[in-house]
């Protein structure tokens, strides 16, 4: 067997060329022997969709042309012949699966409060909009191993890795900041004494960029041909990940939480705000109240710069109407009002390793080209998290999305990665895409889909046009008054 090495000559920049590189080429073909790609497979199943398109050491990307034969075949055909290629083969279950977390984000969002088996847990528990989160970030890290399976200049990717997450930072500040102001209020505006530090999309440019830079530098050089060598490649990445892990751990079960307090605003501007107690002077508490999450994030950020609308206002305790929000009951306790942000700077830290799971995953993708190998490979560890987080659970260590505890990073890893396996196999082995093809859409537009859907963007520029007054609105035109 015979496969081919393509040479490139290149021409003076005056002319241009394809994917930005300004000049035109004449691929030559020499005929020479054919090498086996990972695993000793020759023959090619389904390749990655990575953003930069590069190759991997470990891919057989040569293609069979001819036998015994040179000759030179134009570049505009060869670049067109690898377009349609690429298409072909481009990986749909990635796009699948983040249209698939986009939607169920928006379907909680919506009917989470007419729903309350599909809205978040008050506190301990899993529900379904719980995963969307962790889904998020697993294809995340999924993305990141595909994207820098083989890099030309690690200080370039390591810029532009910090450029897309101060974008995402900024974004998410802008829309979840508390800049605008909701659907009836036609105002805007953030006051900087009380804006929001932390956020969805500020969680996942963190989780981004720590997942880079673990992809960037601490990857080995040994060539892969079963599960073990791919651990022993990425080794300082799992590293990395119990690195994190005992960080967690050791700060939310061996921090001491001490007494704190909390003031609301009164409603007349010349009134006195009210101050409320909260009694803690434990460690290692998991309850809303006492936990060091909490405690972090008042430490750091500051306890005005958090969510102020916790979800732990949902609980007994807190709701007459649990698990809705509600009125306070008689009795409840001092910390039901108080502010608490369920993407705070601890949780984070947890957060950051389902998006290294997920890197692994992609690891996954590049290094083995069957598709048993990679289902194999994927089902294993997802089914070993989603035990150990249930068996977590049941010692005590409860799945809780609001601290990111590493029961519920188990769980809701361990769901993404059977899901995703699902996806791989329905859309990408058995080909059947056309019930997913709304779902593709929206993986691919996810970014734009998320900052209308989250924060009412398009409903507030729909009701931001208006004759004379604000209640004479294009809703109102088609009788949808408020």
């Amino acid at each position: 067997m015979y496969s081919v090495v393509c040479e490139r000559e290149k021409i003076p920049s005056s002319f241009s060329s394809l994917a930005g590189r300004e000049e035109i080429s004449m691929a030559m073909y020499k005929p020479i022997k054919e090498q086996e790609g990972d695993n000793g497979n020759t023959n090619k199943t389904l390749k990655s969709n990575g953003e930069g398109g590069h190759a991997d050491d470990d891919d057989d990307d040569d293609e069979v042309v001819g036998d015994n034969k040179s000759f030179i075949l134009p570049t505009h055909s060869k670049q067109q012949h690898e377009a349609q290629r690429q298409k072909r083969q481009r990986l749909v279950s990635l796009d699948v699966f983040r249209g698939l977390t986009v939607a169920l984000m928006i379907l909680v969002d919506n009917a989470g409060g007419a729903l309350p088996a599909i809205n978040h847990s008050p506190w301990n528990g899993l529900t379904l909009a719980d995963v969307v989160m962790p889904f998020f970030l697993f294809i995340v890290g999924v993305s990141l191993g595909l994207t820098y399976k083989k890099l030309s200049c690690k200080a370039v990717a390591t810029g532009k890795a910090i450029l897309r997450t101060l974008k995402l930072l900024i974004i998410g500040l802008f829309l979840q900041g508390g800049f605008l102001h909701g659907l009836n209020d036609l105002t805007y505006g953030v006051d900087m004494n009380q804006i929001r530090w932390m956020g969805i999309l500020q969680r996942i440019a963190i989780g981004y960029l720590v997942g880079a830079m673990c992809e960037i530098w601490l990857k080995g050089g040994n060539h892969v041909t079963s599960g073990l060598s791919m651990l022993r490649k990425y080794q300082f990445q799992w590293a990395a990940v119990l690195v994190l892990v005992t960080i967690y751990l050791s700060l939310l079960y061996g921090l001491h939480v001490p007494d704190w307090e909390y003031q609301i605003p009164a409603a007349a501007a010349s009134s006195t705000p009210k101050i409320f107690p909260v009694k803690c002077g434990v460690r290692g508490d998991t309850g809303p109240a006492c936990n060091a999450n909490g405690m972090i994030d008042r430490t750091v950020l500051g306890i005005r710069h958090l969510y102020r609308k916790p979800i732990y206002a949902r609980t007994k305790p807190c709701s007459i109407n649990s698990p809705d929000y509600g009125p306070l009951p008689p009795d409840a306790p001092s910390w039901c009002q108080a502010p608490f942000d369920p993407e705070g700077l601890l949780s984070s830290v947890m957060a950051i390793v389902t998006c290294l799971v997920g890197l692994h995953y992609g690891h996954i993708i590049v290094h083995f080209k069957e598709h048993k190998d990679r289902t194999l490979h994927w089902m294993v560890p997802s089914t070993c998290f989603l035990v150990l987080g249930l068996v977590l659970d049941l010692l005590g260590m409860h799945v809780n999305k609001a601290l990111y505890t590493f029961s519920y990073m188990c769980v809701t890893a361990g769901a993404a990665g059977i899901v995703f396996t699902g996806i791989y196999l329905l859309v990408d082995v058995c080909g059947c895409r056309w019930p997913t093809l709304v779902l593709e859409w929206m993986g691919m537009h996810a970014l734009m889909i998320f900052i209308l859907a989250t924060t009412n963007v398009l409903p507030v520029v729909v009701q931001g046009f208006y004759w004379k007054q604000p209640g004479n609105d294009s809703l109102k035109l088609i009788g949808i008054g408020r």
